[in-house]
This record gives C-alpha cells, structure tokens and sequence, in this order.
C-alpha cells in the first residue's frame, strides 16, 4: 500500500474511532437501551465527516468512496424503516441533514480554492468563538438562578428577551475568540516545528467543526454534553497518532524525498492554481516542491506562520533580500516528511532583483523540474529566463514542459533552439545531440492525464504516453 492511501486508511480509522465515540453518547441517553438498528444508523451518520477527510486525501477515490458511503447509508435506512414502522424518510433525512449538514457547508465554505490555504486556521478560529457562543447560552438556560438574574439586569437596562439572547451569543463568541487567537499562534508554531503537516491541520479542523456541530443534539441532555464532540476529538487524534507512530515502528523510513521545482506562467491563474493541487496532494507523499511564490498560488502554498506573519504585519521577513538570505534559506529548506508522512511546499518570496538568483539556485538542488508553460508566448520574459537557465543547469531527462493549446509552441520550438546555440559549456546537456526535452499536452486536465504526468515526474517505465502528449521540441 504506497503513502497516500495509508495515510487514507489511518485518518479513517480515526473517524471510526471519532463516530464511535458520539454514537455512545447517544446510545446513554436515549431511551430504551441498545437498539442495533438505531446503534448503525447513528453510526453511519457520523461517519459522514470519514468519507469528506478521505475525498480531501485522496481526490483519485472520492467517487468511489462515496458511491460506498451512500449504498451503506441507504441500507441502514431500509433496515430502520422496516423494523420500525412508525419511522418515516422524512425523520431520517432531517437526522441525517441535522447532524451533518450544517458542518459539510460550513467546511467547503472555508476549504474553496480561494481561502484553501487559511481556511482550516480560520476555521479553527471559528469553530471556538461560535463553540463559546452555544456553550454561554446553554450554562445560562441551564441554570433558573442564572437566568433569572440576567434577565432582571436585562430589564434594569431596557433590553427585551431577543436582545439579550443576541447577546449572549456576542459574548460569548467574543470570550472564546480571545482564546482562539492564542490557539492560532500555537499551531503556527506547532507547524514551525513540524508537529503537524498543512493537511494535518486541514483534517483536524474538519473533525472538530463536525464535533462541536454534531454534539449540539445532545445539549437537551445537560449543557456538558456539548463537550462528546472534544472528546470524540480527542479520540480521532489519539487514533491517529498511535497509527502513524505503527507505521514508524513498523520501518517506514523517516529520509529526505525527492525535491520538485514547479516553474509556471504566472498568468495562469486558476489552470496552475487546480494543477498544483493535483500534482501536489500525491507528490508531497513522497517528496518537497519549492516554487516562487506568486498571486497564482498564493491560495494554495501560503503556510500557516506565514498567514499569521502577515495578520500580524510581519510578512516582509518572509521575502528574500540577498544571496546570503538566499543560502542561508535554502539551507533551511524543509525536505523532510512531518509526522503523518507529508512532505512540504516550500515557497520563497521574492522582490524583482532575487527572483533570478532564486530559481537558479532551486534549479541546481531539484531531483525534477516541471515547467507549466500554458498560455506561454513572447511576452513571458521570466519564462523566457528560466527556459534558459533551465538548460544551463538541469539535464534535461529531468524536464517536463506541461503544454496545451494556449502554447505558441512555434515560438517555444524558435526558442529552444535559441537557446541551444548559445549553450554554456559547464551545462550538463552540452553533450546531447540536439535539444530534447519532454513536453506533456494537458487538454481537459483529467485525473487519466495527471496520472501519466505524475509517472513521468517519477521516472517510472510504466509511464508511456502516446505521440500526442511526448515529443521532442527540437532546433
């Protein structure tokens, strides 16, 4: 079983672990004992959260995996409907939305392709303010004593009963809030230090928006038992960690991976933005990418202490000045895997006088190279710099040119060939032939196309494209 998928299985086995916990808590308080049918429907419900952290893991499974979930689901139902006749669809369906459907908008609200990057951190940040928010309101409707004091305050001050149940809510998000600043610089640092992967972060916001949102149908039971969803939490994470720590000990080798340079027209906006996310959630399982950050991925690569650097007007520490920044950055590059097995995008921002020096010293330390030159043409100066460098340090069996019909490969043929004259004599290509690099044709950007491309970054003899997408850009 290659890295992905055992990644997949292990943060399942975490969500098993989560859904058990907050079926039990349903199973103690409701009444008429263990029921087996009501035991597997709440069951699978809240296993709804393992099907959404597996599709984000594994986009190549989603299909499948849901296709699964849906046939489980529908089963479960049938069994309910015909061993309890006084159960309707409708019953069903409202349980279902009710305990999953609020957390499931809540969470590609944060994870589109726009705030991908921010979105688990904000997330975090989020579900503690409005954590704050429910568990205030029900500590005071738990409490008569309480109540009735706030509501004589409330009256002393002229404020109705709608007013003050906004308010309560207003505080008490504000109180958590102030709590989820602190968590958010903790797990800036955690990640510094390696404690945690991007998409680590990413699932464990998942799991505990879904934990606080599906623990709120048990608040009937007494205001504590908004807490099942922390516990349940906990649980996955133990469940986790004990998982990828047996992957450890079983030998799984904690090495240095395969480095990745991912050069781009930075026009390309949302196309390079949907190529990188592909390419990356299978490449970083088994190696780093390093790119030059700009606006086109900004989305996708910004890191979690770089996001909190710039809310707090730090960001221009991230930003290369010289060459001995330069060297003392690479040195720092992190090329190993963090504690799930994910390796890292590692991004550096450049001004207009060290973009240059950058990319040829990330040229020199990558493994391969691939070049996404959609919409390439004579105005692409930087691309121009880097095809040329590109040739002067890399051999070229370690190149892929990703192509498609934006490409004025007339021009990019003139180019090469260009290039090829004047090629430095310390090249590692000066004893080549003639100018033979590998261009992929990209049309509809299928999973079948990503997949070929992936094995041609790999070097794998399995990778054989047809004529159409391998051919030889030649003077």
């Amino acid at each position: 079983m290659d890295s992905l998928n055992q990644a997949a299985v292990i943060y399942a086995l975490g969500g098993v672990a989560y859904a058990l916990v907050l079926t039990a808590a349903w199973m103690i308080t409701a009444a008429g004992g263990f029921i087996l049918t009501r035991f597997l429907w709440l069951f699978s419900c809240y296993c709804w959260p393992v099907v959404v952290a597996v599709s984000l893991i594994n986009p190549a499974i989603k299909k499948r995996i849901g296709v699964a979930y849906g046939a489980i689901i529908l089963l479960v139902a049938g069994i309910a409907l015909v061993r309890n006749p006084d159960l309707t669809v409708g019953q069903l369906f409202y349980f279902w939305f009710f305990a999953n459907g609020p957390g499931t908008v809540l969470l590609f609200a944060f994870l589109n392709r726009r705030m991908r990057a921010v979105g688990p951190l904000m997330l975090a940040f989020m579900v503690a303010a409005v954590t704050g928010a429910v568990v205030i309101v029900n500590i005071v409707g738990s409490s008569e004593g309480l109540m009735r004091g706030i509501v004589n305050v409330g009256s002393a001050l002229g404020l109705g009963a709608t007013t003050l149940f906004v308010l309560l809510h207003v505080i008490g998000f504000g109180l958590f809030g102030l709590i989820g600043w602190p968590v958010l610089r903790w797990l800036g640092r955690g990640y510094q230090k390696k404690r945690m992967s991007d998409q680590s972060i990413t699932l464990d916001a998942l799991w505990l928006l879904f934990g606080v949102v599906q623990s709120f149908t048990l608040v009937f039971e007494g205001w504590a038992w908004i807490f099942t969803g922390l516990v349940a939490f906990a649980t996955y994470k133990f469940t986790v960690r004990r998982g990828f720590m047996f992957l450890v000990r079983q030998g799984r080798d904690i090495v240095e991976g395969r480095m990745l340079l991912l050069l781009r027209v930075f026009s390309l906006g949302q196309r390079s933005e949907r190529l990188f996310d592909v390419i990356s959630k299978v490449w970083l399982r088994s190696g780093s990418i390093s790119l030059i950050a700009g606006p086109d991925l900004v989305t996708s690569t910004v890191e979690p202490h770089e996001f909190l650097d710039f809310m707090g007007g730090r960001l221009s520490r991230q930003f290369v000045s010289d060459e001995k920044d330069l060297e003392q950055r690479v040195s720092r590059m992190d090329t190993r895997p963090d504690p799930d097995g994910r390796y890292r995008a590692n991004e550096f921002f450049c001004r207009a006088d060290t973009w240059q020096m950058t990319m040829q010293r990330l040229a020199r330390g990558s493994n391969a190279v691939l070049m996404d030159l959609r919409s390439f043409s004579k105005s692409n100066l930087g691309c121009l710099y880097e095809l040329r460098q590109v040739f002067n340090s890399i051999a070229l069996n370690r190149v892929i040119l990703v192509i498609d019909d934006s490409t004025d490969q007339a021009f990019l043929e003139m180019t090469v060939g260009e290039i090829w004259q004047h090629l430095e004599p310390l090249s590692p290509n000066i004893a080549l032939s003639k100018p033979s690099v590998q261009c992929f044709s990209v049309r509809k950007q299928s999973s079948r196309e990503v997949k070929k491309l992936l094995h041609l970054l790999y070097g794998t003899e399995t990778a054989l494209p047809n004529e159409n997408e391998k051919k030889d850009v030649v003077d």
